[in-house]
């Protein structure tokens, strides 16, 4: 069993103020363009997605986009 906590009130001692060297949230989102456009897939295909998605708790749009975005940086380097 896990001993509690006693709080006291007592001096902390001397403080330091830091600098604030956390980005600010809009630093944080990194908006691409994306671009809406319409695939035809095999069926076979769309269960797999589907099946690891659902596995890992996420989206299989997500996982087909990633793989496609994947699949373009890795060709773009060689070329």
């Amino acid at each position: 069993m896990k001993s509690s906590i006693k709080y006291t009130d007592e001096p902390i001692g001397e403080l330091k103020v830091v600098k604030d060297f956390l980005p600010s949230p809009e630093q944080l989102i990194l908006k691409e363009e994306n671009v809406k456009i319409t695939i035809a897939l095999k069926k076979s295909s769309v269960d797999f997605f589907k099946s690891e998605a659902k596995k890992h708790h996420t989206s299989y749009h997500g996982m087909i986009r990633e793989l496609v975005d994947w699949y373009a940086v890795q060709n773009t380097k060689s070329a």
